[in-house]
């Protein structure tokens, strides 16, 4: 029987991409055992089957993580639930300092023990994002309540020609630029592997204004 990690990887070749080497493919593999562990009893994600966790969650994380930019040593996952994108973050781009935001307590305590089962040095801020006074070289996000609202704090935390990244779907993608305001100048949205038209859109931070 295939391990968690060799599934990971067929479905990375399947979606075109390049596939993760044993090490860091076998901390997804401890990372996804650990998520369907903490799901079956609390609701850390929609997706609580292994393969559609997989597939839809870690797939589109991991192809993220690809596209931040490559001068990013900062970090910010806002709202980051059960650490998506920021863990893969983390694993796929250890130059990265990465900070994960969760305000709800019980998604903050599965994010604790991530971390400490996977060795990284990632850092919780176990509260809401908007509390924080440092700013980022990127700031994620994916599905949080009240998206637009978040993309508008989202925005007040990136750095001077730092970046936005918003994982949405093509129908949303417009109300978002909007909402991040005018400061931010915005890439050709980016396809991710998965289906349902999502997308990843880059906004990079012009303001040098705090």
């Amino acid at each position: 029987m295939s391990t968690i990690a060799e599934r990971l990887n067929v479905l990375l070749g399947a979606a075109g991409l390049e596939p993760l080497n044993a090490q860091v493919a076998d901390k997804f593999g401890e990372y996804i055992s650990l998520l369907l562990r903490w799901n079956a009893r609390m609701n850390l994600t929609a997706v609580r089957d292994e393969e559609g966790i997989l597939s839809r969650h870690i797939i589109e994380s991991i192809a993220v993580s690809r596209h931040v930019p490559v001068e990013v040593h900062t970090l910010l996952d806002f709202g980051s639930g059960a650490g998506l994108p920021g863990i893969p973050v983390a694993l796929c781009r250890s130059e990265i300092v990465v900070t994960l935001a969760e305000s709800q307590g019980k998604k903050a305590a599965f994010l604790q023990e991530a971390v400490r089962v996977l060795k990284l040095a990632t850092k919780i801020h176990a509260g809401r994002a908007e509390a924080l006074t440092q700013r980022f070289d990127c700031v994620t996000m994916r599905a949080v309540d009240r998206m637009a609202e978040a993309v508008a704090a989202a925005a007040r935390l990136v750095k001077p020609s730092g970046w936005l990244a918003l994982m949405t779907s093509e129908a949303d993608a417009a109300r978002l630029r909007v909402a991040a305001g005018t400061g931010f100048s915005w890439r050709e949205p980016l396809s991710l592997p998965g289906g349902d038209q999502r997308i990843l859109i880059l906004g990079q931070q012009l303001n040098s204004t705090a």
